[in-house]
């Protein structure tokens, strides 16, 4: 194994980001976000699935820094609107939207529905600078409110009612939600399969290159 590794999650999302950290922090890395590097480019999420999204970002983010990146794409589907907002969830109320707007909109066009029935996914992709990915999901089955309870996490975390705990997610503390979340169990995955992560990375990252002196 290597020394000094670093795995880049490839978001700027402090929730997020905290709620990875505090699932891997038993890990022999260096995690790090996109916040500790300079400017890169944004990745257009355009994908048709959650894989296609987490692994365009995961691979982009590989090859543009030189390190191993993890990168999540998830989201909210609720039964009721036929799946939606699915992949479109971080923009379902327009690119600028606030958490606090996505939730009120999804509540607007759920008011006279009542089929709650709503399931959040994750799906990551873990991707060298080379191209290979290692790819993990989680779905955790809920309901959608009536009106936002909760001030704990983020997005649609609120609206989202979690029955086994008779709670939303944002009533929850990390380390619960960590438990029954899409991205928890995604990453307890990943975390139970650490030593085949950390050898397949090691597999796969370049060689660094060894520069000589040139010439007297």
């Amino acid at each position: 194994m290597r020394n000094n590794r670093i795995l880049v999650i490839a978001t700027r999302n402090k929730g997020k980001t905290a709620e990875i950290r505090d699932l891997l922090d038993t890990f022999p890395i260096t995690i790090k976000n996109l916040d500790d590097f300079g400017p890169i480019p944004e990745v257009i999420e355009d994908g048709e699935t959650f894989d296609d999204n987490a692994y365009k970002k995961a691979s982009f983010t590989a090859r543009v820094l030189g390190y191993p990146a993890l990168a999540d794409d998830s989201g909210l589907m609720v039964d009721a609107l036929g799946g939606a907002p699915g992949v479109h969830s971080a923009r379902y109320a327009g690119p600028e939207a606030t958490d606090e707007q996505r939730c009120q909109k999804l509540l607007a066009q759920m008011e006279n529905e009542p089929e709650r029935k709503a399931a959040f996914m994750c799906v990551i992709s873990i991707a060298v600078p080379t191209g290979p990915a290692l790819t993990y999901e989680g779905r955790c089955e809920g309901l959608i409110t009536r009106a936002p309870v909760g001030d704990q996490g983020f997005g649609y975390d609120p609206v989202f009612y979690y029955p086994p705990f008779e709670k939303t997610f944002a009533q929850l503390t990390m380390a619960e939600k960590s438990q029954v979340s899409h991205r928890g169990k995604a990453l307890y995955e990943i975390r139970d399969e650490f030593d085949k992560v950390m050898k397949w990375i090691d597999q796969h990252m370049p060689e660094p290159e060894i520069v000589g002196c040139q010439g007297e």
